[in-house]
């Protein structure tokens, strides 16, 4: 049994942020949980699937974050408590039906639980997801430990069922990837059954129609909806201040820049001399709370991630109070105490505290920051960006690559969101030109395709993974094949949601509860949509780049190539490998050749190792896959491959 599952109340367990989300949803009673994956959100659902038939409940990864949150808000119509998850990108994904549903409010409890990635650990952008709930105008509230990451969880469906509307649960990648202790609750007994109610007054939002209209009442009645949320926050046990009672300072934090902001206190000496308001409620704010805590001292300081969101509103209302309460002195994001990008940590906090306090702090000694930089520059190995030995991806990205190259007419690759936008880089050979959102690579090629008729002719491909073929690719692919758009979409099968853990999609046999399902065909798809369809291996590096060739000089349309290949790193496909690889260094002469040593200085795979003693290349069998790939790209046939 899953340790999730443990019903011995008071019991503490080691927990992951998003394990303690999962806990908390779990002890709320939910029975539907559905997300699209995304780092670093995905241990939510991952945690809640494996545990999914003892809890009896439903779990999906979704086809994108809209469906999410669709198929958790058919839950929260039919009386079951439910939650969807997703990164901050996500909520963009989202966003359509996320207005409309704020605007029809929920039933049964329902949280959504968005996890942003301050610095950009793990994504390619640090996109904020606490501006769509003063957008939407719906509670947002942000766990500060790990403890309330579990208890604030299960609050939230209370929360969300007082004011009948969604509650947005945010976090961030230091609360849901770092871990704590936290002591559980009990688990509800019982089970609810599901019924939608539809015929009573159209006005009635637990019997009627669920709409967002009429505008007039719904909006207004969303308005008081958020009245009720400030009215509860104001006594809500996840607000705590701890200080003396006069503090020169009064820090106000939120979510993991609450752990940060302590320790900075605490290395600092300062806990006789500031005050921290460490809240949980942080939209709306409760403004006799935030009256009283600003009463205090002159001078506050607010530390958050990533934009002043925080700041922004507490000003609003110190601006609103400064008759009672006076004029204060802000420091933050604004006036640059605090960098406006980027992941916070202790060191930047206490830098930015010991200025604000007049006090000269040094994280590090001089000598100490001299010889780690000595260190950082000298003696550690390069590690570049690259893909894992045997990725299908570099095969398909040679092939790409060469196949632009020989058609010579200056084509280009509008890119994509995965493992695969790496191709940016030199280990994809600096294939893609463009990279945007999810599904964005195939709609901008949808566009390039149309403007022939102003002289364009340059060719135009695009690259789509599996999964995000069926996120967002197919509208832009319907757009291109409806308008005849003239572009070569590349789909890169590799058979899961890679990136991010292998997650399944619907392209696969199974789904998030381990169950058989039916699997959407790509190719089967791309046909019925009318375009030109090949399938393709790209570990055949020759008839991959032929096909493309002839792909491009097809001017009749959409064209789409599925290059499918299993990852390297797959749980099916992992340490079995159907070559052995060598080295016949008799004939592998590296500098001295006219490839200059493209194995290892442009084909770049981890599994190929340049010795600088010999002079030649060689295989690491530690790391090396065995997909055999590398035999084809060596002029010299250096490179022997034998099956296993």
């Amino acid at each position: 049994m899953s340790y999730l599952m443990d019903n011995r109340k008071g019991r503490q367990h080691l927990l992951m942020g998003n394990e303690a989300i999962a806990r908390g949803a779990l002890e709320a009673g939910v029975k539907v949980a559905a997300g699209y994956p995304g780092t670093p959100s995905s241990e939510i659902i991952e945690s809640l699937s494996k545990i999914a038939g003892k809890a009896n409940m439903y779990v999906e990864w979704s086809a994108n974050e809209k469906v999410a949150m669709e198929v958790a808000a058919a839950a929260s119509f039919a009386g079951l408590r439910s939650m969807c998850t997703m990164k901050q990108n996500g909520v963009n994904v989202a966003s359509d039906f996320l207005l409309h549903l704020a605007g029809s409010g929920t039933r049964a409890g329902m949280v959504i639980v968005p996890c942003d990635d301050p610095g950009a650990l793990s994504s390619i952008n640090e996109g904020e997801s606490r501006y769509f709930a003063r957008l939407v105008e719906i509670p947002l509230i942000e766990p500060g430990d790990f403890q309330e990451a579990k208890d604030m969880t299960k609050w939230a469906y209370e929360l969300s069922e007082e004011i009948r509307n969604v509650v947005m649960l945010r976090s961030v990648t230091r609360m849901s990837h770092a871990s704590g202790n936290v002591k559980f609750g009990s688990l509800p007994r019982g089970d609810v059954k599901a019924r939608f109610k539809f015929d009573g007054f159209i006005l009635d939002q637990m019997e009627g129609l669920v709409i967002s209209a009429p505008v007039d009442y719904k909006h207004a009645q969303q308005q008081e909806k958020i009245k009720k949320a400030r009215e509860i926050f104001e006594d809500c046990p996840f607000n705590t201040y701890t200080g003396p009672d006069k503090p020169e300072l009064l820090v106000i934090t939120s979510s993991a820049c609450n752990l940060y902001a302590k320790e900075a206190i605490k290395i600092l000496g300062l806990k006789d001399r500031v005050g921290l308001l460490k809240l949980g409620t942080t939209w709306p704010l409760p403004p006799n709370l935030m009256k009283k805590y600003l009463s205090m001292t002159d001078k506050v300081r607010i530390v958050e991630e990533v934009l002043p969101f925080l700041e922004e509103n507490v000003k609003v209302l110190a601006a609103e109070m400064a008759h009672d309460i006076g004029i204060k002195t802000f420091y933050g994001k604004n006036d640059a105490t605090l960098p406006m990008v980027g992941e916070l940590n202790p060191d930047i906090v206490v830098s930015g505290m010991s200025r604000v306090m007049g006090m000269d702090y040094k994280p590090v000694p001089d000598d100490y920051a001299q010889k780690a930089q000595l260190y950082a520059t000298t003696k550690s190995p390069n590690r570049e960006l690259t893909f894992c030995p045997g990725c299908p991806h570099r095969a398909s990205f040679w092939s790409i690559h060469n196949a632009i190259e020989l058609d010579g007419r200056k084509g280009f690759v509008c890119g994509d969101i995965g493992c695969y936008t790496m191709a940016l880089l030199p280990c994809g050979f600096s294939t893609l030109k463009t990279v945007h959102a999810m599904g964005s690579g195939t709609g901008l090629a949808s566009g390039f395709g149309k403007l022939g008729q102003f002289g364009f002719d340059q060719p135009v491909l695009a690259v789509s993974g599996d999964s995000t073929f069926f996120h967002t690719t197919i509208p832009a692919l319907v757009n291109a094949v409806h308008n005849r758009s003239n572009l070569t979409l590349v789909v890169l099968d590799n058979s899961g949601t890679a990136m991010t853990g292998f997650q399944s999609h619907p392209g696969l046999a199974t789904n998030a509860m381990d169950e058989d399902v039916p699997a959407i065909d790509i190719a089967g798809v791309c046909r019925a949509l009318g375009a030109r369809v090949e399938v393709r291996d790209p570990f055949d590096l020759e008839e991959t780049r032929e096909t493309l060739n002839e792909l491009m000089e097809d001017e009749g349309g959409v064209k789409v190539l599925v290059l499918r290949q299993m990852c390297a790193l797959s749980p099916e496909k992992k340490a079995k490998k159907k070559y052995e690889m060598s080295i016949d260094e008799e004939i592998c002469i590296g500098e001295n050749c006219g490839c200059d040593r493209v194995c290892t200085r442009v084909f770049r795979c981890p599994g190929l190792v340049w010795d600088k003693e010999k002079k030649v290349t060689r295989i690491d069998e530690v790391i090396c896959t065995g997909c055999g790939v590398c035999a084809d790209i060596c002029p010299a046939g250096a490179i022997k491959r034998k099956e296993v």
